[in-house]
């Protein structure tokens, strides 16, 4: 296992390596002047390049790059173009935010998705199993920013229970610790805004659930199926043993494994890819950041969030490869 960890390590830097070159060369081609966008439209060329010499911008590109992964490995990722702010203190902040709405939404994913897999599995052929795969074949379909605009019209307009946008009610003061909201709200035991946090996540949470939760619950039943069909389930139920007791303990352990790496891959993919939910929940997040520095040009921005959420999805898949070996003692690394 320390073997596989390490040799995953030095995986991880080779793509942090290629995934820090593509970056920098992708947002150079984008066309538009950073320095231009700046400092706005009716500005001298002297202006101009008192701006691209403060960033580093009129030095050759290999240049650029080489002073800037310098900086990443000392862990300083640089000052934002647009606002002058430290990106790594932006991307923790942000990265909090939308790490608390992943984190909700997978676990709804995950309950939802797992348990109507197993229904549909066990009764194959049914009612119950026409419903839950059409169910989850529309959630597959569903365009998130439509169901997040249906969820605020009825929950947030007709109803008026939940609130639609933000991610606290305005006039709740918190004292900031961690970043994570939730928790510092239980570490300040300020549990007033502790409840508007909740009630905040719920609706972009089931936005951002829908799509994962379809693809667990159609991977689990499948995994169900060609599990339940094995020799040692059918001598199970032969010896009379509880038919809770074989879907629970024997044949949903086994089928897990493909569902973990759906599980993992699905996560990481909300944490760097809840742009259209967090832009329709007004949710201060890591994709909104993103798409405004990169409608800013702003570099340092775009540079830095791309290799953080790189690192994130590495380690998250380095986390479900390791969760096999205690799932499953039969695989060894």
């Amino acid at each position: 296992m320390r073997k596989y960890i390490l040799r995953r390590a030095f995986e991880l830097l080779i793509v942090l390596f290629i995934v820090s070159i593509i970056t920098f060369l992708l947002i150079r081609l984008v066309p538009g002047d950073p320095a231009q966008i700046l400092a706005g439209e009716h500005v001298t060329e002297k202006i101009l390049e008192e701006i691209r010499e403060k960033y580093g911008l009129n030095k050759p590109i290999i240049t650029q790059y080489f002073i800037w992964i310098s900086q990443i490995l000392r862990g300083d990722f640089g000052r934002s173009i647009r606002t002058g702010e430290s990106v790594i203190k932006e991307l923790f902040y942000r990265f909090a935010n939308t790490f608390e709405l992943s984190l909700f939404a997978i676990l709804i994913a995950t309950l939802v998705g797992v348990f109507a897999g197993i229904i549909s599995a066990t009764k194959r052929g049914s009612f119950i199993d026409y419903l839950t795969m059409t169910a989850a074949l529309f959630g597959v379909s569903m365009p998130v920013f439509w169901l997040g605009i249906m969820l605020m019209l009825i929950f947030g307009i007709w109803l008026n229970i939940l609130p639609v946008s933000g991610r606290v009610d305005i006039g709740i003061n918190l004292t900031r610790i961690t970043n994570f909201m939730i928790l510092d709200s239980i570490l300040t035991l300020n549990f007033h805004a502790l409840l508007s946090i909740l009630k905040h996540l719920i609706l972009p949470s089931i936005a951002l659930a829908t799509i994962p939760m379809a693809f667990i619950a159609r991977i689990t039943r499948s995994s169900m199926l060609d599990v339940l069909n094995k020799d040692y389930i059918r001598t199970a139920k032969a010896k009379g043993v509880n038919e809770r007791v074989v879907i629970y303990r024997h044949a949903l352990r086994n089928a897990l494994i493909p569902v973990i790496t759906s599980i993992g891959t699905e996560f990481a993919l909300l944490l760097g890819g809840a742009i259209l939910t967090e832009t329709v929940f007004a949710w201060p997040g890591l994709g909104r950041y993103i798409v405004g520095a990169v409608s800013s040009r702003d570099y340092p921005v775009v540079q830095g969030s791309i290799i953080f959420v790189a690192f994130i999805v590495v380690i998250v898949n380095l986390i479900v490869d390791i969760l096999y070996a205690f799932i499953d003692p039969r695989i060894r690394y």
